[in-house]
């Protein structure tokens, strides 16, 4: 391809892996998404190609519908040990975020919820609420009717509503937050930690920090997700000999929420990502296994970080 052509791909690149991200919750599988998409378009005859954007949409969101339709996809999904994939503040493939529907589709609440959508309903959702498509548009790239279209967005629209409205968090309301669940976290009070949380609380974790890499570990009250907490922020030789050393804990911005990241050197361990409502902590994310943590470890080490909360654990 000429300097152009390739110009033009990569114009779009970083709108179609947000595309993809939010399609397949994997932002490894989003970029082999994206590139196998770019092998299209080289192969492509671009002189029938009105609207370069528009083919690249229809391409993306073809191929990631392949790829959640796959069987290997859907046995790794069905074991139970999936979580999306956690991606730092400033990491381009989180995508517009003008408005709230678009921040949202990006949540860990959200991209958790999708999984329980099929592939097309999925693929309505975020191509009419992250990317505003209309529904002719969006019964072009999937090859169905209009009806068809809004119908899947109703029923999509029924189920991601479950999750609720959760807070935006800029760096320094992410600190505070962050910091205020390590302090009551570590105090060995369950109360003190309870009182941060809704009275609905629940939480999810991927079990790799406890050696418990098999299928998620769910948390369905507050007491239960408290008690967990507490124990699981008690230091011990042992934990520190799991984790290779002693960690720091750090307060970060991932999928648009408040987070806490635990490091050794510069490599993460695990990402606890919470999710607020009414000044509380509605629900929490834990993904601790090395493959989700790819991304997030890549754009952590590019940037500045602020004073850790903890120095060391």
């Amino acid at each position: 391809m000429d300097t152009a052509t390739v110009a033009r791909f990569e114009a779009s690149r970083n709108r179609l892996a947000a595309l993809a991200y939010r399609l397949l919750g994997s932002a490894a599988d989003a970029e082999d998404t994206v590139q196998d998409a770019f092998l299209r378009w080289q192969s492509a005859d671009r002189d029938y190609v009105e609207v370069p954007e528009a083919w690249l949409t229809k391409v993306v969101t073809n191929l990631a519908l392949d790829r959640l339709r796959s069987a290997s996809v859907r046995r790794e999904r069905a074991v139970g040990a999936w979580l999306p994939e956690p991606l730092l503040d400033g990491d381009p493939m989180l995508g517009p975020a003008d408005t709230v529907e678009q921040r949202e589709s990006v949540s860990m609440a959200v991209l958790t919820l999708m999984e329980r959508l099929s592939p097309i309903e999925r693929a309505v959702y975020v191509l009419r609420e992250a990317f505003s498509y209309g529904h002719a548009e969006i019964a072009d790239i999937l090859d169905i009717t209009e009806s068809a279209s809004q119908q899947h967005l109703h029923r999509a629209r029924r189920r991601i509503n479950a999750a609720g409205n959760g807070a935006d968090a800029d760096p320094a309301a992410a600190r505070r937050i962050v910091a205020a669940f390590v302090e009551a976290a570590s105090s060995g009070q369950t109360e003190q930690l309870i009182a941060l949380l809704t009275a609905d609380a629940t939480g999810l974790s991927d079990g790799a920090g406890l050696g418990l890499a098999t299928k998620l570990i769910r948390y369905p009250t507050p007491e239960r997700l408290a008690h967990a907490l507490r124990n699981g922020f008690k230091p011990s030789a042992a934990k520190r000999k799991l984790a290779g050393g002693t960690p720091s804990m750090h307060a970060v911005v991932v999928n648009r929420a408040p987070a806490l990241l635990v490091t050794l050197g510069d490599r993460i361990l695990g990402v606890a990502i919470l999710e607020i409502r009414d000044d509380k902590i509605a629900s929490m994310h834990s993904i601790a296994t090395p493959e989700r943590l790819v991304r997030l470890t890549e754009y952590w080490r590019r940037r500045a970080h602020d004073a850790p909360l903890v120095e060391s654990w």
